[in-house]
């Protein structure tokens, strides 16, 4: 087998700001696996609060391929740590392994069918005017998921949006921007705002914040589980985890998150770190599992990928020709 790779960059529509950082941009790297004739691909943009990079993952792809090591989905993570480089070589191979199969990579996977998954669409935190004009401007979403700062101006963006929007669900990130006085200021619009879902309230080192939190919403876990070894100390602090192939190294490792998680008694998430069509496609594959799906990485980009995912009336769809199914197959065409 062959593993080749390089980097891409993909400018944003507009800057995108969360708690403590902004972004204009995405760099990715892309992962070829090629063998007897064919072609898998897969994507990863990396994590960034661990100081992933795209010029770092492919330094770590090519060192690996240089080694000439046999590699498929069962051992890669013995050969990879969890990280953006190992996901988008675990997604190449699942690319690969569905073309060499005859099977599409959702069949692979265990499951008997997929469907169109409603989708979260994320508003960048701005001004509470700013992100209320957004949310009208999202006319087809059914959820929308807001940023926020932990600034003392959440309230405020909260109310504005869902004043905007009273149809949608209604879920915030605070991507580790809250303290437990912010969480208490913020709390009575949340409740009042019928906020579905709060994620990642308290920095990574303060999951004991959420000791005997008692809050009246759902609680999400994101950059407090990277993988499988963070559950335990997750269990009775949040309900829901929020999953990323970035994060655990693949799809592969996203799995076997998902099944671990699920056994334990939590809700399941599937989420982003921004990508093209070629990013979400194997996250739509574990999004079948999951009750929350956050995919909408693309809409960030000023471009995407043909072909790609489609979104239609707050659902995302993937065609068999964006990843992960059988040349062969109805619908497939050749890119």
């Amino acid at each position: 087998m062959k593993i080749s790779c390089w980097a891409e960059h993909w400018p944003f529509r507009q800057p995108f700001r969360i708690s403590g950082h902004a972004f204009d941009g995405l760099d990715v790297v892309v992962v070829a696996a090629e063998s007897e004739g064919l072609r898998g691909l897969g994507e990863a943009a990396g994590v960034y609060y661990r100081r992933e990079t795209a010029a770092g993952m492919v330094e770590q792809i090519t060192r690996i391929a240089a080694e000439g090591r046999s590699i498929d989905r069962q051992t890669l993570p013995w050969i990879m740590r969890p990280g953006g480089a190992c996901n988008a070589v675990d997604c190449a191979l699942w690319d690969l392994d569905a073309k060499r199969s005859s099977q599409p990579a959702w069949k692979i996977a265990g499951l008997t069918e997929v469907r169109p998954l409603l989708t979260t669409f994320t508003l960048g935190a701005e001004a509470p005017g700013a992100m209320a004009a957004a949310a009208v401007a999202l006319t087809e979403a059914r959820a929308i998921k807001l940023k926020l700062l932990g600034d003392g101006g959440d309230s405020e963006r909260v109310e504005a949006v869902r004043a905007a929007r009273p149809d949608v669900w209604l879920g915030v990130d605070a991507n580790q921007g809250l303290t437990p006085a912010s969480y208490d200021e913020l709390l009575p619009a949340l409740v009042q705002a019928r906020v579905a879902l709060l994620e990642q309230p308290f920095p990574v080192d303060r999951d004991r914040y959420l000791d005997g939190l008692g809050a009246p919403l759902p609680i999400a876990a994101d950059e407090s589980v990277q993988d499988r070894s963070d559950l335990e100390r997750m269990h009775g602090r949040c309900q829901v985890i929020n999953i990323k192939l970035d994060k655990c190294g693949g799809l592969t490792q996203a799995l076997a998150l998902a099944a671990e998680a699920r056994r334990m008694g939590f809700k399941l998430m599937v989420g982003n770190m921004v990508g093209t069509s070629l990013a979400m496609a194997p996250a739509y594959v574990l999004g079948q599992m999951c009750e929350l799906v956050d995919l909408d990485g693309p809409i960030f980009l000023s471009r995407d990928r043909t072909p790609g995912v489609a979104y239609r009336d707050g659902f995302i769809s993937c065609p068999p020709d964006v990843w992960g199914w059988p040349p062969q197959a109805p619908g497939f065409t050749a890119s």
